[in-house]
């Protein structure tokens, strides 16, 4: 197999010749067709998220066929296509997996992170966790909806049902959720970094109502506002932005700093939250209303040997929706 392999954090990813991998017990082997790179994997690379597993085949956007199955397997089948997340394990036993929770798992194992993830050619999973698929949609549409689509998805449905939406942060997550938002009813506004008007008109295609600069308050009080970047300063920007009793939910696994503010602006039962990771409930949830709602997903493909440039030009922000790798 072949794959990109990081060695050590704050590193370039490396090419690497491997054997192909054999399923345990419980486990499939994937084909890899496309996976798709997520702010997550950076924060990885970057040495943003302690103690990754070394050397790692970052990666956790999977779009593949089932080549191979480990004993025990009965719920796939060779030749299937699943779809593999962030989530590769959890230990079904402790409070967190017992109530429901498994997103919180004391003990879990994270794809990219913690065991080898897509930036590959073949790779292992836990049989549990590979979701099917169906046969319709691009290999490369579909992968972003594994993790920008799944935690987005989580993110959605914590903010509550307000009708007026804010998304700080436009790339692959808040250009598919605007897409289930404004499916749903709701007025979306997007906020993006100072001068951006390349994001911000890519927002109203896909329409947002308003459009603008993370430094600028909306034309009318939020019911709720989600933020995909991982900018500590957005929380109080965004607490501000958000009318009495509003929510501000916070959806990345990495996020600077927040600085101090009034409590002025937290006042009013207003509600910080955050999102963790995500549950297979989740996934059923969004992979079967993905297809109802349309979500067109935005992508930018390179073969599996850019995975480097892939990511600096998610780091720069140079994307427009999501960066997709093709083994």
């Amino acid at each position: 197999m072949r794959a990109m392999a990081l060695s050590q954090p704050g590193t370039r990813l490396e090419p690497v010749e491997r054997p192909d991998p054999s399923p345990g017990p419980g486990e499939v082997r994937i084909t890899i067709a496309a996976c798709g790179v997520c702010r997550t994997d950076l924060h990885v690379v970057d040495g943003e998220l302690p103690d990754p597993k070394r050397p790692i085949v970052p990666g956790h956007e999977i779009v593949g066929v089932v080549d191979a199955l480990g004993a025990g397997v009965e719920t796939l089948r060779i030749g299937q296509r699943v779809g593999v997340g962030w989530l590769g394990r959890s230990c079904q036993h402790c409070p967190y997996c017992l109530s429901g929770r498994e997103n919180l798992c004391d003990t879990p194992d994270f794809t990219g992170y913690t065991r080898d993830g897509g930036f590959a050619s073949h790779t292992i999973a836990d049989a549990r966790f590979a979701y099917p698929l169906p046969e319709t949609g691009s290999d490369a549409a579909t992968a972003p909806l594994l993790c920008a689509g799944l935690i987005g998805w989580r993110s959605l449905v914590m903010a509550g049902e307000g009708r007026r939406l804010g998304i700080y942060g436009f790339g692959a997550a808040g250009h598919i959720i605007l897409q289930v938002a404004r499916w749903q009813g709701r007025e979306v506004y997007v906020f993006t970094r100072a001068g951006d008007t390349t994001s911000q008109d890519f927002a109203r295609s896909l329409g947002a109502v308003w459009a603008g600069s993370s430094e600028e308050l909306p034309p009318e009080p939020l019911d709720a506002a989600i933020l995909y970047a991982p900018v500590g300063a957005l929380v109080p920007a965004a607490l501000r932005a958000v009318r009495k009793g509003g929510r501000v939910v916070c959806a990345g696994i990495h996020m600077s700093d927040i600085p101090s503010f009034p409590y002025r602006w937290l006042w009013e039962e207003r509600q910080i939250l955050s999102v963790a990771n995500l549950t297979r409930a989740d996934a059923t949830e969004f992979l079967a209303l993905a297809p109802e709602v349309g979500i067109a997903t935005h992508v930018t493909t390179y073969p599996l040997e850019r995975a480097n440039d892939a990511l600096d030009d998610l780091r720069a922000g140079r994307l427009e929706g999501a960066a997709v790798l093709i083994p």
